[in-house]
């Protein structure tokens, strides 16, 4: 179902779960671990890659903190060798798709020739400064490497491809997240479900994804949970109900805002460049390099800057704060929209926060993790289409409580029935 914060056509259904299985082809639970390890292994390297030389080139780099001229250089340089890889490298892009696609893939065997432009311009867009997060070159490159190890392991059949493929993810997603039931909900919530061979998939994807969960946490490495936490709001109080639901509006307003835009960037730059890919990204990158050197916090997919943020939202005051959060969800659009590789989430949180803290300073009244939370809840919900798994995401990121978790579901139903009004409306 399309949601009102996706673009193009509907994300594309996988229904192979009705299709008869093929005898011999289905995997073993010895290779659910290897994929599973081998998922893993290759996200940790990745993301420690891109950590060190994001630290080494932006964050840690005296020259670039001493010379703001240099944010704009350095964005249009890595914006440049974005799009070289997608001219003469082929690599993969969600221009014509929306935020659902940059998170499941399309489904369909990749050309393995594309790996190396895949895997340079997915390292370039971090880099960039675009507003991309990492779990969407993570959906992308597991979906090179999880059908390469099937192909070698002889696993044939369409059912166990998708089973295989969603194992491979669950691995790598819960480690980020850091959740072990993350991409269970996810995987069940967007590729599986209804399927006669759910339960079988679960089981797999449970497995995959404890491996991966384990994998972070036996080597210390940091993962999205607890990263913007607030303090737990301890009890509920009627007035809190009502508050879920004001802010339930607020965060459904965002995610149709948010696919408005997307649809908006997606025209604008269809009908200015056509298949011109270089044009299309320096573009793009002047205008977030123009953005960036005013603004430096609006860089990246804003899971550093936030912090500074949420320390002391006063010192940026309420129109600066809605301003960036606006400003962020343009960006967003944009980097999809012109070839950038990445995922949606935290640049929907960083706007989400952003609102919150917001109206936390005209409201100071109510408790700044119920602003906070019921909106990033109700926006991810709606640009997913995906309740359960914004449910999941936002208590593991914000450190709800079981009170909290009752806030959010209320806010995550508000932002469905608000996206099931408007999609009706629009079909009238």
């Amino acid at each position: 179902m399309t949601t009102p914060a996706d673009d193009g056509p509907a994300p594309l259904e996988l229904r192979t779960g009705d299709a008869p299985e093929l005898p011999g082809t289905n995997p073993k639970l010895w290779q659910i671990v290897l994929i599973a390890l081998i998922a893993i292994t290759f996200t940790v390297v990745y993301l420690s890659l891109y950590g060190l030389l994001n630290n080494a080139i932006w964050f840690q780099n005296d020259f670039v903190k001493g010379n703001r001229w240099a944010i704009p250089v350095g964005v249009l340089a890595f914006s440049l060798l974005v799009a070289l890889c997608l001219k003469y490298l082929h690599a993969p892009t969600v221009i014509h798709g929306g935020f659902t696609e940059s998170l499941k893939g399309d489904g369909e065997k990749p050309d393995y020739r594309t790996f190396p432009g895949a895997l340079l311009s997915s390292l370039f867009s971090l880099l960039s400064g675009a507003s991309v997060g990492p779990e969407g070159t993570i959906t992308v490159l597991v979906g090179y490497i999880s059908p390469y190890i099937r192909d070698k392991l002889r696993i044939g059949s369409p059912v166990a491809a998708l089973g295989f493929d969603v194992a491979a993810l669950a691995s790598a997603f819960n480690g980020i997240i850091g959740n072990v039931l993350f991409t269970g909900i996810f995987a069940t919530e967007f590729q599986v479900g209804g399927s006669r061979n759910a339960l079988k998939f679960l089981t797999w994807n449970l497995l995959a994804g404890t491996i991966g969960y384990l994998f972070y946490i036996l080597l210390g490495l940091p993962s999205f949970a607890r990263s913007i936490a607030f303090a737990p709001v301890g009890g509920l109080q009627p007035a809190y109900i009502l508050y879920a639901i004001v802010l339930g509006i607020f965060g459904g307003l965002l995610a149709i805002f948010m696919g408005l835009s997307m649809q908006a960037a997606g025209r604008i730059m269809e009908k200015a460049f056509g298949d011109a890919v270089v044009a299309r990204v320096l573009v793009a990158g002047a205008i977030i390099a123009c953005v960036g050197y005013f603004i430096p916090g609006l860089l990246f997919s804003g899971e550093q800057q936030i912090h500074e943020i949420i320390a002391d939202p006063a010192r940026f005051g309420v129109g600066m704060l809605l301003l960036m959060a606006i400003l962020k969800i343009l960006l967003l659009a944009l980097s999809f929209k012109s070839g950038y590789i990445g995922g949606p989430l935290f640049p929907i949180i960083f706007s989400s926060t952003l609102v919150g803290l917001a109206l936390n300073l005209v409201f100071p009244g109510v408790p700044v993790a119920i602003l906070v939370l019921c909106i990033e809840v109700a926006a991810i919900t709606l640009a997913l289409g995906a309740p359960l798994t914004a449910i999941l995401l936002v208590s593991v990121v914000g450190t709800a409580d079981q009170y909290m978790i009752v806030l959010l579901v209320v806010s995550a139903v508000t932002a469905m029935l608000l996206g099931a009004a408007a999609k009706e409306r629009r079909g009238t």
